[in-house]
């Protein structure tokens, strides 16, 4: 059995306090808030069980903490906020480097948690914390992504430049299906940017955040300017109301982050909202054919399909429907199992809430004529029979009217339509109404190009199929898959957590005062 380290801090048994708790326990430990640097237990009466999916088994109770609880973060956020943002940029990056060391010391920590809590493998949870972990390192050289701008004698004397300023209380709600990374997009530049930030981690996985917290205060992260609260529809409406909190960022689902940015936006807050994705990648005969079909395994299989840039449709085009039985040949020599166990490809999806409707779906795709390559709804895992599992799945004769096509599924299925051209992969994919990320495998430059430049998605990827822009560029979902002016991290990131200020000064001498009046002034005069 595999030990998983947890933090006696953030997780405490009613009658006990442990740095670990097992799958067989009998005593599962409940989550505590955090809330002005302390991690307090909830006096709530309402707990949401924490499972273990590749067993179902509960191994935590996380709270929905309790209105009073919500309004004690948003205050100690408010006041920590004032005096964090007279810090010096410099030194508030000083923190950003003590945490990432932090962070990076502790990336095996953190990968047994998420693997425990969420499912995924033991190298694709590294993952999820290494892709959070760069985040934290470009934060680091966000100075320079702070700088206002300037214009010398605007009109005679008269000089105007701008400063970029935090706006104050922020909030993040993440999602299950990346514990460490999607939390690592959000607070770190938030805070920063001179802000102060409540999180509300995914109530099926919140140790991660938890772990987190622990490790921002340990270098040395100021009381209050980091908050964890935790909860489900009670928590979001907090955070979409309360008045203290001036922005919110998201990433989920499509009804929740369309209800979140519709009613933040009416209270007045800023809202970034990454939601759902149909990924499409293009197949071109001219691909390498052993490189790309791995590349598309990978892509819609790995992390179970829980992935907002998962690869879940494929589109051939021409003779490349000829690969289609090698790729499902390829597909079944992966290994589904718990995460933790060597070897994994596939771990389990994160409850059976979330199976049982990714095989309703599929049978109701079956039904409205899609045909079945692979069905991996009934995978025998021996040593996990309880899990949430579920092979790799693919359809074939996928119409762009199958309900397996017009839903995310957001598990290992992966859709395969056929078409004559380039051109028609190109329509098909844009008439999607999702913009998240698209791909094409080619080694012709020329449709790469013609790619590239017709597609309307946020993010490509060329002979990439995840392409997930590093942190110094910004991740730039489009379309359905997003709401908001400004994207998560980067230059973008920066801009969404702070507001330009900018000021008119005059400092003539006394001599050369202008003389005022009541005509609009026209500062381009001399």
């Amino acid at each position: 059995m595999l030990s998983f380290r947890l933090s006696s801090r953030s997780f405490a048994r009613k009658s006990c306090k442990t740095k670990a708790f097992r799958s067989f326990s009998t005593n599962p430990p409940t989550v505590k808030n955090f809330i002005n640097g302390e991690f307090v237990e909830s006096s709530t009466d309402k707990w949401i069980e924490l499972t273990n999916p590749a067993t179902n088994e509960v191994i935590g109770l996380v709270p929905e903490t309790t209105q009073e609880e919500m309004q004690q973060a948003a205050e100690s956020a408010k006041k920590a906020q004032k005096e964090w943002a007279e810090v010096s940029t410099q030194n508030r990056v000083r923190v950003m480097l003590d945490y990432q060391k932090l962070i990076r010391d502790n990336i095996e920590t953190l990968a047994e948690n998420i693997t425990y809590e969420q499912g995924k493998t033991l190298a694709d949870a590294r993952g999820d914390v290494i892709r959070g972990l760069e985040v934290v390192e470009q934060c680091a050289s966000i100075a320079s992504l702070m700088q206002g701008e300037t214009a010398e004698n605007v009109s005679k004397d008269m000089d105007t430049y701008s400063y970029r300023k935090p706006l104050g209380v922020c909030a993040g709600i993440a999602p299950f299906n990346f514990p460490a990374m999607i939390p690592l997009w959000m607070f770190p530049v938030a805070v920063t940017c001179g802000n102060s930030m409540i999180m509300k981690p995914s109530e099926k996985n919140p140790g991660a955040t938890m772990l987190l917290a622990e490790y921002a205060q340990e270098a040395g992260l100021p009381d209050g300017v980091l908050n964890v609260i935790h909860g489900a529809h009670d928590c979001v409406n907090f955070i979409c109301d309360a008045p203290d909190i001036k922005a919110i960022s998201f990433v989920g689902s499509n009804s929740a982050g369309e209800y979140i940015y519709e009613r933040g936006s009416k209270n007045g807050k800023r809202v970034q909202s990454n939601m759902g994705a149909k990924n499409h990648g293009t197949i071109l005969p001219d691909a390498d054919k052993n490189s790309t079909l791995d590349a598309i395994v990978g892509a819609a299989f790995g992390a179970a399909g829980q992935r907002c840039m998962a690869l879940p449709v494929a589109i051939f085009v021409g003779e490349t429907q000829e690969w289609i039985p090698e790729l499902v040949e390829r597909a079944k020599k992966l290994k589904v199992s718990a995460g933790h166990v060597a070897g994994t490809d596939v771990g389990p999806l994160i409850d059976s809430a979330s199976k049982a409707r990714i095989e309703s779906l599929i049978e109701q795709g079956i039904r409205e004529g899609a045909t079945v390559l692979l069905d991996g709804r009934e995978i025998d895992v021996p040593d996990f029979p309880n899990g949430n599992f579920m092979g790799p799945t693919i359809l074939d004769n996928v119409s762009p009217e199958n309900i397996t096509y017009k839903e995310e599924l957001f598990g290992p299925v992966l859709c395969c339509l056929r078409v004559d051209s380039l051109s028609d992969a190109i329509q098909l994919t844009n008439n999607n109404a999702w913009g998240n990320g698209a791909a094409i495998f080619t080694s012709s430059g020329p449709n790469a190009r013609k790619f590239q430049h017709e597609i309307e998605s946020g993010q490509i990827g060329i002979n990439v199929p995840i392409p997930v822009p590093l942190p110094f560029f910004s991740f730039t979902g489009s379309k359905a898959s997003f709401r908001g002016g400004h994207n998560f991290y980067g230059k973008a990131g920066v801009q969404f957590y702070t507001q330009l200020q900018t000021i008119t000064s005059n400092w003539a001498l006394r001599e050369n005062a202008p003389s005022w009046s009541t005509t609009m002034p026209t500062l381009g005069s001399k």
